[in-house]
């Protein structure tokens, strides 16, 4: 966890990486309850048999969207911003799933800070966060993630 104190500690760091998470599980149990939530049952998720014979991938995989939905969680693991009252998720411009998560992989994200807008009561802050699975070259997804800090 990396702790910042001010607004302007991370100006000095646009276009470097500023921190990392620490590895989190995929569990069969969180796929399947993110299935459940979503209402994406497809087999290549949720069915360990029927994926272990026909899938391309020898087994069950994370929804891309599972993976994505992790980058609160994620982001909030690596870094914290001690003089900020309320953070919010603004959106996300670019995201990419350029490798499958198989189910009992572990992954964590890496956060590059991209750039630093003023904006009314706060700032608005542009990430790439690089999702990789451990033992991996090949990051998992890339996602430009815009959030808010007030």
């Amino acid at each position: 966890m990396r702790e910042f104190n001010s607004l302007a500690e991370l100006k000095d760091l646009i276009g470097q990486e500023v921190a990392q998470s620490e590895w989190v599980e995929i569990s069969q149990e969180r796929v399947n309850t993110f299935a459940d939530a979503t209402g994406d049952h497809q087999w290549i998720h949720i069915d360990v048999e029927r994926a272990k014979r026909e899938s391309p991938f020898g087994g069950p995989i994370a929804h891309g969207f599972l993976t994505l939905s992790l980058l609160p969680m994620l982001v909030a693991n690596a870094i914290k911003l001690t003089y900020v009252k309320m953070g919010v998720n603004y959106g996300l411009n670019k995201v990419r799933f350029p490798s499958p998560v198989p189910v009992g992989s572990w992954v964590r994200a890496r956060l590059k800070l991209l750039e630093i807008e003023d904006i009314k009561d706060g700032a608005q802050f542009t990430w790439e966060v690089t999702i990789e699975r451990e033992g991996q070259d090949k990051p998992v997804c890339v996602a430009e993630s815009i959030s808010r800090a007030y």
